[in-house]
Formats: structure tokens, C-alpha cells, sequence
């Protein structure tokens, strides 16, 4: 698969005592002093404000700056006139997209609790559509989700699809991994990854699907039916979905550093009267007592949540996928600010994030507060 070299930005220490809107002045500013109006770190600010509200563009978020007036803005920063449509677009167009998800990322982790003593992180890439057909630069963020909070701790933006595998291993780079736990679909069950991962302290966990042809064979063909399986049942959103989970020593053949651990998964989802079965296989650098078979399901289970409680929030309630905004690093940063709103609100106990924009859409000062104290 082809690749691209994609830096890796140096990381930027955050500190759990560190406020959002403090953060923000380290993002640099794009544009010439002269004729500046606002500063980055205020028009960051007010767009997220305005994307806690549900604002999914820049005509949405200058509607909300012009409601909420100068003296409610005055307090994230813009002291001057309110900012229209094209300055938002223009500036985040340009804006350095790498910097501000470093930020908000590491802004994230510090309030984030530790579970177990340890965190785990699901690896993913999602295509941003609108992007994508209009030619922008970035049409493709590969972002390191926190499996306990729902929160994305890192996010790298590329071209194309055909990126991911190197952006993924770039994302590494800007995440604190010693003792995490890192899960990846199939796509990134590549030695050098795994290889990776190991280096910085951390343990994967690779998923191996049938277009591994090769792979795929040879896991198949241990003696599963030979190994009891742990099995775990969910009901909910008009579903029934069955998982059961077999683990066996990786064998001797098995070449991902470190490996210590392979396992069959075999999904059963019944929806509407349909059943559908899906088996995978699993290799892990984590032993039997760091990774018992319930755990290292729930890690997978993890892994697969992503797109409901990731990629499914930003195009359903936020409406990435239909978004217009296409120029320079636009795409990128739009869903930088998504992905602090969705952070901040999951911070305040929301579960229901559609109902929480509206909640913040019915008062003015509230999405102010709500960021002032974030």
C-alpha cells in the first residue's frame, strides 16, 4: 500500500490545572499582524461555543456570535466587533490543524480518569465527505479514541485513505502509551506497527479478517473447537448481538513482536428477524493475566464502539458527512472543535449529545459557562 511521510508536531505538555480557552493561545496565528481583528485563540473559542449549540458550519457559527452580542463574547475573547462568516472561514482555512488537535487531544486526557491503571486506545480512520469531493487538502482524519471516556486523545489528518497505515503510526508518536493498551483494525496489523507500539510501552491489539488471506488461514486452522469460549450477550437499538471469545498462547509462528496471545471472536447480530456471523482473529502482546478473554472481548468491543460513539455523533448530531466546508485545513479543524464539544459535553455527563446542543442552543450564556469552565 502506498505511503506518504507525514512529521510528527513535537508534543506540547498540558496540565490537568491548564483551561481550554488558556490552551488556545498557543495556536499559532496564520495571518499577518497587520489588520487583525481577532485573535485565533477568541475565534476558536466562539466557534466552539457556537458547535455546542449545534452550529455545523461557519454561517451558523457567525449567527450565534451576532445573537450572542459583544459583552457575552467579551468574555472568550473577542473584544471587538463580532466576527462575520468569511473571517472564521478564512482563518480556520489556514489555521495549523495539527497544532490545535494536539491541544484539545492532550487538553482532553488530563481530565479524563485512568481506568484499571491504564488506558486503552482505539486507532481509526473516517473519510470526511464533503471534503473529499471538493478536493481539500485533509479528507481523511485517523484519530486515537479513549475507550473509557469517549473522547479522542489525538487526531492526524491526510489526503486519502492510502495515508492511514503511516498517519496511524505518526499518531503513536503523539500519545504518552507507556502501559496502554492500543486496538487496531485490520488494516494496521502490520509487523512495523505492532513493532511500534511494543517500543513505546504499550500492548496491541491486532484484528486479522479474512482478506489477510494468509493469516486468516493459518489462525483458522488451530484447534478452536478444542478451547471453551467465554460468551457474552447485548440487547439494545432493536438488536441482539452475541459475542464469544476463544484464546490460545500464540503459536511459534506468529511474528508480531511480542506476541503472546491469539484468539477467536465470532460475532452473531440478529436484527429484524436477520442473523448475520462474523468470525475474527485476534493476536495481542498481553498476557493471560493482563488480558483474560473478557477483557481482551471488551477491548474489541471497544474498538468497534468507535464508530457509534465517534464517527456516528459527529455525522448524525453534528452532521459532518453533509458539511460544506471544504477549504485548507477547514475539514480538519471543524472536527477538531466536534471532537472538543463532544469531550466537554461527555465531561458534564452528557449521554445524549443531541439533547445536550439543544440545551445549550435554549440560553445564550450557557455554552459560554460551560466552556469557561472547561
Amino acid at each position: 500500500m502506498p505511503s506518504s511521510s507525514i512529521a510528527a508536531p513535537e508534543t506540547m505538555p498540558v496540565s490537568a490545572d491548564d483551561l481550554l480557552l488558556d490552551l488556545l493561545d498557543r495556536v499559532p496565528d496564520p495571518r499577518a499582524r497587520r489588520g487583525r481583528r481577532h485573535t485565533v485563540a477568541a475565534l476558536v473559542a466562539v466557534a466552539v461555543a457556537a458547535v455546542l449549540t449545534g452550529a455545523k458550519g461557519f454561517t451558523a457559527m457567525a449567527e450565534w456570535a451576532r445573537d450572542a452580542g459583544s459583552t457575552r463574547l467579551g468574555r472568550l475573547g473577542m473584544t471587538k466587533a463580532v466576527a462575520d462568516e468569511s473571517t472564521f472561514r478564512r482563518v480556520f482555512a489556514r489555521l495549523d490543524a495539527g497544532v490545535l488537535d494536539q491541544l484539545l487531544g492532550a487538553w482532553a486526557m488530563t481530565r479524563a480518569a485512568v481506568v484499571d491503571g491504564r488506558r486503552v486506545f482505539a486507532i481509526d480512520g473516517k473519510s470526511v465527505r464533503g471534503a473529499r469531493k471538493k478536493g481539500s487538502g485533509k479528507s481523511f482524519l485517523v484519530a486515537a479514541f479513549d475507550h473509557a471516556t469517549g473522547m479522542v486523545a489525538a487526531q492526524v489528518g491526510i489526503g486519502s485513505k492510502d495515508s492511514e497505515i503511516t498517519a496511524a503510526r505518526t499518531l503513536l508518536d503523539l500519545l504518552d502509551l507507556t502501559g496502554a493498551i492500543i486496538t487496531m483494525d485490520a488494516l494496521h496489523t502490520q509487523h512495523a506497527t505492532a513493532a511500534k507500539i511494543r517500543v513505546a510501552g504499550a500492548h496491541f491489539v491486532l484484528t486479522v479478517k479474512a482478506n489477510q488471506k494468509t493469516l486468516y488461514c493459518l489462525l483458522k486452522a488451530l484447534p478452536w473447537a478444542k478451547i471453551p469460549g467465554i460468551t457474552a450477550t447485548d440487547n439494545g437499538h432493536g438488536r441482539r448481538a452475541t459475542r464469544t471469545i476463544k484464546v490460545l498462547q500464540a503459536p511459534a509462528w506468529i511474528e508480531f513482536q511480542g506476541a503472546l496471545q491469539v484468539a477467536q471472536l465470532r460475532r452473531t447480530v440478529t436484527k429484524k428477524g436477520k442473523r448475520t456471523v462474523e468470525v475474527v482473529y485476534l493476536i495481542t502482546s498481553a498476557d493471560a493475566r493482563t488480558a483474560p478473554p473478557a477483557t481482551l472481548a471488551a477491548w474489541v468491543k471497544g474498538q468497534w464502539s468507535i464508530e457509534n460513539r465517534l464517527h456516528w455523533v459527529r455525522d448524525v448530531t453534528f452532521d459532518e458527512d453533509r458539511s460544506q466546508v471544504a477549504s485548507g485545513n477547514a475539514p480538519q479543524v471543524m472536527a477538531s472543535l466536534r471532537n472538543a464539544v463532544i469531550a466537554i459535553l461527555r465531561l458534564n455527563d452528557w449521554d445524549n449529545l443531541a439533547e445536550a446542543t439543544r440545551h445549550h442552543a435554549r440560553d445564550l450564556d450557557r455554552p459560554i459557562t460551560t466552556l469557561l469552565q472547561s
